[in-house]
């Protein structure tokens, strides 16, 4: 017994140094293998690899991919004519050699990332305080992004080479700073009324422009109907009282007696109306007459 167990723990020790040899490369990273705290070799391609066991060689892994690197404060610059400005902008980046980049900027990505951050910084205050604000909003801006990508290049290739490669610097926002950008709100926002203000006058004063031609051509269309409506009346009237003269000419009794028949119906309109005068006055003529129209000799 005491030989199998003998067996299976030497078995077993095997296996243990065995998998602390081998390690496996993802493609997207980078293998680094150290031995005693130097770079041994960089391990670009993926795939399973060997080594010396710890403490003689150690293995870390660096990202190949293409990263980016985003603003990561809000601080304002300074553009030519002096005002205040935060843009937001992000960072294309990558680490192109392995070993460069552990020796001048650290052993992952987070310190690249902090010490690109203050270089790209740096490289747009320094271009910013070169142009307007009108070129920061125009065209203009991809010449500013170029000349920020050229200058941060030349310091991640210069004396000390990072290691990286810098494949685009791109602007996301340009926007004043929250005190400027509180009084522009407020002046666009007291054009816009003066505006509205401005727009209501002239349409009230519009308003009673057409108010007024419309009444005036009321009276007129009023008045000319009027006029118009006295004529056919007056016309009527004429025509009216011509047939009445006729008629009546032809027959005077029996117009007096007609003209008090409309009298009578006039006056006793309603049952309880009660009137008060004298029969022998010339408004009962008619009742008192002892002839009747038919009566009346024809002519």
């Amino acid at each position: 017994m005491n030989r199998i167990g003998f067996i299976a723990s030497s078995i077993l020790v095997l296996l243990v140094l065995l998998s602390s040899t081998l390690f496996v490369v993802d493609q997207r990273q980078f293998g680094v293998v150290y031995a005693l705290g130097q770079i041994k070799q960089v391990i670009t391609e993926p795939g399973l690899n060997f080594k010396l066991p710890p403490p003689f060689q150690n293995v870390s892994y660096i990202d190949k991919r293409l990263l980016t690197l985003s603003s990561l404060d809000t601080e304002p610059m300074l553009t030519a004519e002096k005002q205040r400005v935060v843009i937001d902008w992000y960072v294309r980046w990558r680490i192109s050699d392995p070993q460069a980049y552990i020796r001048n900027v650290g052993l992952d990505e987070n310190a690249g990332a902090t010490q690109l951050n203050r270089v790209v910084r740096n490289a747009f205050q320094e271009n910013i305080n070169k142009r307007t604000v009108r070129d920061l909003i125009s065209v203009r801006r991809e010449a500013l992004m170029a000349d920020v990508q050229r200058e941060v290049l030349s310091v991640v290739k210069g004396a000390k080479p990072w290691g990286v490669d810098v494949i685009d610097v791109r602007i996301t926002r340009v926007d004043y700073v929250e005190a400027i950008t509180e009084s522009v709100y407020r002046r666009m926002e007291a054009e816009r009324k003066r505006v509205a203000n401005e727009l209501r006058s002239t349409g009230f004063a519009e308003g009673e422009k057409i108010r007024a031609d419309a009444d005036r051509q009321r009276e007129v269309i009023v008045a000319n109907a009027y006029r118009d409506a006295q004529k056919i009346k007056g016309e009527g009237d004429a025509q009216a009282a011509s047939a009445y003269s006729e008629a009546f000419g032809r027959d005077p009794q029996f117009a007096q007696f007609y003209r008090s028949l409309d009298a009578y119906k006039q006056s006793f309109n309603k049952k309880s109306d009660v009137m008060v005068l004298d029969p022998s006055s010339d408004f009962f003529r008619a009742m008192q007459s002892s002839g009747t129209p038919g009566n009346a000799p024809r002519r």
